[in-house]
């Protein structure tokens, strides 16, 4: 991705300006035992640009991830006798959405696989017209439900609608932008097919699965493609092997998140959201080397990696 690409579509901050004008992200994440993926999603969103972020978490973690933050805010919700978040943490969605206003969600990271907050995801992503980043257990709520990713014209809602086309007429509707970011063996669950189909075929797969449900894929991994729906593809090249570490795909997600949420169009928001994180974890690889490297030290070099370009 060339630099003066990027810069065509990173925000100019005029002097008058506070900030609502760079977006909210919601970031609805975390479990027992995976506040760090909360963590890193939120900072990350943070540090690459977002004006407000959010961080929904079951209520008992609150203290431990207030604790850690100090400009994200957090939300603390209904939660499972597991810890993670319950059903019941819906309407409370809800109401944060209408009152607060947060123009892109974030949903997934260290989530669990509790049936009560897999239940919960499919609700989000059934009903929310909010566009939305989905990674992790976000997108393990979806094997089986394929059909609730499909991105078409939802019915009038009462929730914020800052992406996607009005639709005027007999029940207004709204096509909000779904991004999906998997990595080999996610996409192979979704799919129900192999890892081997999907790395032998990385590039025509994504670009089906983005037709077919008109959304944004990015199929992590070597040279992660992000495909469009229109049949768009980029594939990038920053990156390294380093980076195959926990948490990293958490930063992926809350970048992606920011980028959206600070009026980017949703493709070349994608795009530079993988181009920055790898490019923050090669001068990671340069500075600690790639088999020390942590999703941290990607987080620590998201402001060098914009300053850089």
């Amino acid at each position: 991705m060339k630099k003066n690409s990027i810069n065509k579509f990173l925000l100019n901050r005029k002097p008058n300006t506070h900030k609502g004008d760079y977006g909210h992200v919601f970031v609805i994440a975390g479990s027992l035992g995976m506040t760090g993926a909360a963590y890193l999603t939120a900072q990350a969103a943070l540090l690459s640009g977002s004006g407000l972020v959010t961080l929904g978490i079951p209520k008992s973690l609150n203290t431990i991830l207030a604790r850690k933050f100090v400009e994200v805010m957090t939300k603390p919700m209904p939660e499972t006798k597991q810890k993670s978040l319950s059903l019941k943490a819906f309407s409370e969605i809800e109401k944060f959405i209408l009152s607060r206003k947060p123009n892109v969600l974030a949903v997934g990271p260290g989530l669990s696989q509790n049936k009560q907050t897999q239940a919960l995801i499919r609700k989000i992503v059934s009903s929310v017209n909010l566009s939305m980043v989905i990674d992790a257990d976000g997108l393990n709520a979806l094997v089986g439900h394929l059909d609730i990713l499909y991105n078409g014209k939802y019915p009038p809602h009462p929730f914020p609608l800052p992406y996607g086309e009005r639709v005027k007429g007999e029940g207004e509707c709204v096509q909000r932008t779904t991004v999906i970011t998997p990595h080999p063996g996610e996409m192979a669950r979704l799919l129900g097919i192999s890892v081997k189909d999907v790395q032998e075929n990385r590039k025509n797969i994504a670009k089906e699965t983005a037709a077919k449900y008109n959304i944004i894929v990015v199929l992590k991994g070597h040279k992660t493609i992000v495909a469009s729906p229109k049949g768009k593809v980029y594939i990038n090249r920053t990156g390294n092997p380093g980076m195959a570490s926990a948490g990293c795909g958490d930063v992926l997600t809350g970048m992606i998140a920011s980028f959206l949420g600070q009026g980017i169009e949703p493709f070349e928001a994608a795009k530079l959201g993988v181009y920055l994180h790898g490019l923050a974890g090669d001068l990671s690889a340069g500075e600690v080397g790639q088999a020390s490297l942590r999703a941290t030290d990607v987080l620590g070099n998201i402001p060098k990696a914009i300053k850089t370009i």
